[in-house]
């Protein structure tokens, strides 16, 4: 995937890549000018939103797409605060409630799903076999912090479970708990079907049946009114896009 910088002067700013152009083509622009479009997304989106970002530029000549990954709430306040970026796709529709309104810039598009699953090590020490192993003493448990999607939904599961597992760390996003258990620093994590997916071999997952797992959807939407904003979200939605979510282990809305 391209990473080339664009050629104006980047805005400083923590997690995000400044959104900046050299010319004002529409959204299949071509000849040398050259065009960024600056996509925020939530964390379990990397490795797929790299595959969408691939197809975009091999459909855009002369379009750079960079994108910045970290929790859904994070990327909220950073555009309330001024972060440049021309479109958001976050994991859970509550994480649009705190968006300014004058960053609405487009339509709102559940454009996924996704369930959470418990990933463990390749050799499971711990014998982890479904959630009501989590209260076992001594289990290190890693789970998303609670005001995160995947937190949010990891409390969810437990209330509806009427349990309360001793929780070892709490992790800011849920890449961040993933690597957890990829490291060995934990015996289970609490982390989506799409993140043991991705990570093949390095961990294995444990189901959560459907009639208690916590599904979460996921909404994207442009905040800027370049016409590449709407395009990239057009890819999203397209059969090219949505395939690219099944084979990561994303479910349709």
């Amino acid at each position: 995937m391209s990473r080339r910088s664009a050629p104006c002067a980047a805005v400083a700013l923590t997690l995000t890549l400044a959104a900046c152009s050299s010319g004002t083509d529409p959204a299949k622009g071509g000849g040398t000018v050259e065009q960024t479009l600056t996509v925020l997304a939530a964390a379990s989106l990397t490795e797929v939103f790299g595959l969408m970002a691939e197809d975009f530029e091999a459909d855009h000549p002369g379009v750079s797409v960079e994108q910045s990954f970290a929790a859904s709430s994070t990327i909220v306040q950073q555009v309330n605060e001024g972060a440049p970026a021309d479109v958001i796709a976050l994991a859970g529709m509550s994480s649009l409630e705190p968006l300014a309104e004058e960053h609405r810039v487009g339509e709102v598009h559940e454009f996924t799903t996704n369930s959470l699953q418990l990933a463990v090590p390749p050799d499971n020490p711990a014998g982890i076999t479904g959630v009501e192993d989590l209260t076992q003493d001594g289990i290190r448990l890693v789970v998303c912090a609670e005001q995160v999607p995947c937190g949010t939904a990891s409390a969810s599961l437990f209330q509806a479970q009427g349990i309360s597992p001793a929780i070892a760390s709490l992790e800011y996003d849920v890449r961040a708990t993933l690597t957890k258990v990829e490291l060995g620093e934990a015996d289970v994590g609490i982390v989506y079907r799409s993140d043991v997916t991705e990570a093949g071999d390095r961990v294995r997952g444990v189901e959560i049946p459907d009639d208690v797992n916590v599904v979460n959807s996921y909404p994207i939407l442009a905040v800027s009114d370049s016409p590449l904003a709407q395009a990239f979200v057009e890819e999203v939605l397209s059969e090219r896009g949505q395939q690219h979510l099944t084979d990561a282990g994303f479910v349709a809305p």
